[in-house]
């Protein structure tokens, strides 16, 4: 079985750059925008040797986990377009869902086996699944590339993380690369379709605090020398964090390192 898009995806006119073995699916991503490419293409590979995380940190992997990076050329400001980690999260579980429904547990927030986690990752039994991470170019022309990176640990976790992984081999579902991508690709396409360019973010917000993982509990974010820590109430109407202090205040955190449950009260 060859690496595809899904049918809705391919329908809507989305298309797909495919590799055997890959350095990082953004680069490669960038790279085709940089040469002309108009955007909504997925630049995908079960193989990457050089993937990058947040803050630069590495992200390898052996083959059989899935890269996908979708390629976007949009107008959209910069502070919109960041919303898009919401929609990745969101679709990826929602495709894995839709691949194995019982792991999604009840209608409440984050009470299935497959949850979201601020800002931008994928949990599984409350272990890091996915990374995802947003680059954006300013290209000669004057357009605007933006590259969604989607990182799935399929059959395996990459070595030597700081935190806590799981794969989807290991949480006993079945799939392979390409029904995964398949159905992530569907997925984002249905949402994106409601993101509108922004316009559908409040949708977009409703639907990931039904799946959002420690809302009402302790929380803790590292921001630099800083910690933050509190209970996590929600995130507002631009994606931050509102994380209410043991005094009362409230306070919205835009980015930073986030912990919950024991590693939060541990002042981790």
């Amino acid at each position: 079985m060859a690496l595809a898009l899904g049918p809705a995806s391919a329908a809507a006119g989305y298309r797909l750059a495919a590799f055997d073995t890959v350095g990082s699916t953004n680069a490669e991503g960038l790279a085709f925008a940089r040469a002309g490419d108009p955007g909504r293409l997925w630049v995908v590979s079960l193989h990457q040797t050089a993937g990058r995380g947040r803050r630069g940190r590495p992200w390898f992997a052996k083959p059989g986990n899935l890269a996908a990076s979708l390629l976007l050329v949009t107008p959209v400001a910069a502070e919109v377009a960041a919303s898009l980690s919401f929609v990745a999260g969101l679709a990826l579980a929602g495709a894995l869902l839709a691949l194995a429904p019982g792991l999604g547990g009840a209608a409440g927030a984050g009470d299935g086996r497959i949850t979201v986690k601020w800002p931008n990752d994928v949990m599984g039994d409350g272990a890091k699944l996915s990374g995802i991470l947003l680059e954006a170019e300013r290209l000669a022309d004057g357009r605007t590339a933006l590259v969604v990176g989607i990182g799935v640990n399929i059959t395996h976790v990459p070595p030597d993380l700081p935190y806590k992984a799981a794969s989807l081999s290991a949480l006993g579902l079945d799939v392979d690369g390409e029904r995964v991508l398949a159905a992530l690709t569907d997925a984002w396409h249905a949402l994106a379709e409601v993101w509108d360019d922004g316009r559908g973010f409040a949708e977009i917000r409703t639907r990931w605090l039904r799946r959002g993982a420690g809302i009402g509990g302790p929380v803790a974010v590292k921001l630099g020398n800083e910690v933050i820590s509190g209970t996590f109430e929600t995130i507002d109407e631009t994606g931050r964090l509102m994380v209410r202090a043991a005094d009362g205040t409230l306070r919205a955190v835009a980015a930073g390192d986030v912990h919950f449950g024991e590693a939060a009260t541990a002042g981790r």
